[in-house]
């Protein structure tokens, strides 16, 4: 399976360490940015991965901020995409089954 990554500056070492359990599990991961802690705009992070996941270059995303909500905002702006801020196991197992999620925000 293909997943789509990214983040801003403040979900840069949660994107990294996600990155590289899901390429240990066998995923491919697709790192739309940020590539380093530097301040930069989560929208343009949200709105890059949820057009992976749009396209079909990616079957699902992960998009990572400092609270989650702004990213996700960003990355429901784009059409076909359902992004979910989750918090633990059970919301995201339910966004998925009962909202048919495609990207999880945190």
């Amino acid at each position: 399976m293909k997943v789509a990554i990214g983040s801003d500056h403040a979900g840069y070492d949660l994107k990294e360490v996600i990155k590289n359990h899901l390429e240990k599990k066998g995923f491919e991961v697709i790192d739309k940015g940020a590539f380093s802690k530097e301040r930069v705009d989560y929208p343009v992070y949200g709105e890059a991965v949820a057009e992976a996941v749009a396209s079909g270059k990616a079957e699902k995303g992960i998009v990572i901020c400092g609270t989650g909500i702004g990213i996700s905002i960003s990355a429901n702006k784009v059409k076909g995409i359902r992004a979910a801020l989750c918090t633990n196991e059970y919301m995201a197992r339910m966004a998925i089954r009962h909202n048919n999620a495609n990207v999880l925000a945190l």
